[in-house]
């Protein structure tokens, strides 16, 4: 009896040396893979935050690019055709509109469907304008008329519209997170 006392005396206080450095560890581990998955998850909001900012901008210069006040005058050449002149700015527009298609991973479907929506608009525009013409007349007329339109329009163009929805969802997530 004396020696089943003599092994309790040393195995017990042992049990409980060994659970209680079990605690510790797990409690240890617990917290360090709490702590590492949290320092993962910001640096994955950081990168997503980026990303998005990035397809903002690339959305943003899209919309400046494909503006008629911008795009026609770049297009323009003298003894282009109204016909010429059309299909050349329409062309630009979906070039540049296919070059972003990768952009819309990371906004909004509300953004996105604004670009879009702004996209149809540039080209029904210039076409309706180039239907009033002579396909064979000289092109300063389309881009005469393109400008008299938006000097005239009532209310904002598609763009500046676009633009202001676009400037809104960045501030959200920059002042949000990503989530926003």
């Amino acid at each position: 009896m004396e020696t089943i006392f003599e092994i309790l005396k040393y195995t017990i206080p042992a049990i409980i040396v060994l659970i209680t450095s079990y605690m510790i560890v797990k409690k240890f581990l617990v917290t360090e893979m709490q702590r590492k998955q949290i320092a993962l998850m910001h640096d994955t909001q950081d990168i997503t935050i980026r990303l998005r900012l990035q397809a903002y901008e690339r959305l943003v210069l899209f919309l400046e690019r494909v503006a008629p006040q911008q795009l026609v005058p770049r297009i323009y050449e003298p003894g282009m055709t109204v016909n010429d002149m059309r299909g050349t700015l329409v062309f630009n527009i979906n070039t540049e509109f296919e070059h972003n298609l990768s952009q819309q991973i990371y906004v909004s479907k509300q953004v996105w469907q604004t670009v879009k929506s702004v996209k149809e608009q540039e080209i029904n525009m210039i076409n309706h304008i180039a239907q009033q013409l002579q396909g064979d007349a000289p092109a300063v007329e389309l881009h005469k008329r393109i400008v008299d339109y938006i000097l005239t329009v009532e209310g904002e163009l598609p763009s500046d519209i676009a633009l202001q929805i676009i400037h809104e969802e960045a501030k959200r997530v920059l002042s949000s997170g990503p989530m926003a």
